[in-house]
């Protein structure tokens, strides 16, 4: 059977996730009167809560008697090491772009994975039916960046689609149609089968399954030779060390699920059951003469945070794992799968740093963990700075927003006081259209102040650029915070009293300890306060004086809303019920000394 793999790469909410919907019906996956909704394959809760892809992901249809299989990418440059590897399994790419929004970001970091790999492009206009979309001029704006790119004669000459992914039409011009399948004929016309070279067996593992029956599965494209059932074979690890293993199971992919088979051919991607201890990019090669495949590069890290057990007064009340060992486990668990992430021991045998691609891509793991019944506490981000040439560099990041014109003075304000530098400015239709050059330190804690500011019109997009000197400091948070003083619960008469010093994060009646974070100041500087006085009660009573309490509903934020808030003496309580914001040091005495100990030293 003649087989072809495609990978979907775009930026994100560009209609990836949707497009594979819309690829499953017209291959007849489903029944015709079968309920599916929408976005199948965001199958983890996280996905679906979101509306973002996180993990790729394979599915296989059968088009005029040829299998495609088709895998679905993450749009997020912090889930940018997804896309590297699972990049290795195909022979050509989709790359979508908005009709409107053009190239962004994210479209210019895949593709150029795309073309170093020699994969076949083929460009698909989508949203066409968007109010004020512009596809003759974004066709243009792809072939430069395919030229900027660097990319070849062959990879110049890509095919162009249009088409609406929610409409349920893609055609070769911008002539609407009932179906899809101008672009599956694409596929089939365009996309090379699997280049298949002669020689002995040899497997790349690209991703990781799991099953509760088999345990852990290699997922990979069979680059030569064939595979089958019950075969002794090599593992070639990373390292070089060579393991002896045999075949238990063999599955390929089909529709949604996987088929069981007893041999698998050069160039279709299957599933391996019965390995142990393998990892991402190790290949799987013949029992005789192994031979490796090229390792899988991936990016390097630019932020790292802090993970440590609990150790709040609270700790132990809510999770079911809280240990340090437990934690270790789950964070080297994590790398195996998770290529952009590292865990480095620290001094300390409780801490760990988690070094990550930004703060979605750790704010992801850490809301993974919670789910799961961890219990944590995690520092403020940090990003990583190196040594070039004797100065130090920190890295830098090309940030694009489009922003209603009101707005603009507004965010080019708020980001050069973030030591960052307008690159370009241009109007697009009714918003205005900005790229800035800015450190990565510069965007921890940006987009809650740009949406407030710009009324949640913004829209944000920014991806990892390089290493370049450190800009100086950067102004952090403006206002201190409000800490409670004493562990007790919240009283309404307690937090009436406080409203005009600033704005909390608790509620009446909620359980609190010392040195937890219960509230914004209104000014610079923390302030320690009571919030757990009761009201005293006397026989005396005055008109008015018992009125009821109006307190302010408490400000919700989420993990990562925390993650950019916290300064670098203050660190997150994580449990599966609660997010907690805290200071480091929970006594004010063993502050205060810390405190005039760091000034004494910056002094020296």
């Amino acid at each position: 059977m003649q087989i072809r793999n495609i990978a979907i790469i775009a930026h994100v909410d560009h209609g990836k996730t949707t497009l594979v919907d819309k690829i499953l019906h017209s291959t007849n996956v489903f029944r015709a009167n079968q309920e599916t909704g929408e976005l199948i394959m965001d199958n983890n809760d996280l996905e679906k809560e979101r509306g973002i892809t996180i993990l790729s992901k394979n599915v296989s249809v059968e088009y005029n008697g040829v299998k495609i299989n088709v895998i679905d990418t993450p749009g997020h440059a912090d889930f940018g090491g997804e896309v590297e590897r699972v990049l290795k399994m195909a022979d050509g790419v989709i790359l979508l772009v908005d009709a409107f929004e053009g190239p962004m970001p994210q479209t210019r970091f895949v593709l150029q994975k795309a073309l170093q790999l020699n994969l076949k492009p083929i460009v698909v206009i989508n949203k066409v039916d968007k109010a004020n979309c512009r596809p003759d001029e974004v066709h243009d704006a792809v072939f430069e960046l395919f030229f900027n790119l660097d990319a070849t004669e062959e990879q110049l000459n890509f095919p162009t689609y249009y088409g609406s992914g929610k409409n349920g039409w893609f055609n070769d011009s911008l002539t609407p149609r009932e179906d899809i399948l101008p672009l599956l004929d694409g596929i089939l016309k365009h996309v090379p089968q699997p280049k298949i070279a002669e020689g002995s067996l040899q497997l790349q593992i690209t991703s990781l399954d799991y099953s509760t029956f088999l345990g852990r599965i290699a997922v990979g494209k069979v680059t030569r030779g064939t595979i089958v059932e019950n075969q002794p074979i090599s593992l070639v690890q990373v390292d070089g060390s060579i393991k002896k293993s045999r075949v238990r199971e063999l599955y390929i992919f089909e529709s949604l699920g996987k088929k069981r088979v007893t041999e698998v051919y050069p160039g279709d991607i299957c599933a391996v059951v019965g390995l142990e201890d393998f990892g991402i990019g190790d290949t799987i090669a013949d029992f005789e003469n192994p031979e490796a495949l090229p390792v899988i590069s991936v990016d390097e890290p630019t932020m790292n945070m802090m993970f440590s057990i609990n150790n709040s007064p609270f700790f132990g009340k809510d999770g079911k794992f809280v240990t340090s060992r437990h934690l270790r486990d789950r964070l080297i668990k994590e790398t195996e799968k998770n290529l952009a992430l590292r865990v480095v021991d620290t001094d300390s045998a409780d801490s760990f740093l988690v070094y990550g691609r930004g703060i979605l891509h750790l704010g992801v793991l850490v809301e993974t963990m919670r789910r799961e019944g961890y219990e944590l506490t995690v520092g403020q981000p940090q990003v990583i700075l190196k040594n070039i040439d004797g100065k130090k560099c920190e890295p830098y990041e090309t940030l694009v927003v489009d922003v209603p014109q009101e707005f603009a003075s507004k965010v080019i304000d708020l980001v050069t006081r973030r030591k960052g530098e307008m690159l370009i400015m241009e109007t697009k239709g009714e918003m205005q259209h900005l790229e800035f050059e800015i450190p990565s330190r510069g965007l921890i804690g940006l987009r809650t102040q740009m949406l407030t500011n710009t009324a949640g019109e913004a829209v944000m997009a920014h991806r990892f650029n390089d290493y370049k000197p450190w800009k100086g400091p950067i102004p952090g948070r403006n206002n201190g915070v409000l800490v409670a003083k004493e562990a007790g619960t919240t009283t309404g008469y307690s937090l009436d009293k406080l409203q005009d010093r600033g704005s909390f994060f608790v509620d009446p009646g909620e359980e609190v300890y010392r040195g937890m974070i219960i509230g914004e100041n209104n000014k610079p500087g923390d302030l320690v306060v009571n919030p757990n006085e009761g009201k005293k009660l006397t026989n005396m009573r005055a008109s008015g004086s018992d009125a009821a309490t109006n307190i302010a509903p408490k400000i919700l934020m989420t993990l990562e809303e925390c993650m950019e808030y916290i300064q670098q003496d203050e660190c997150i309580e994580v449990t599966p019920n609660h997010i907690r914001m805290r200071k480091t040091i929970l006594d004010e005495e063993e502050r205060k000394k810390f405190q005039k100990m760091l000034k004494a030293e910056e002094v020296n």
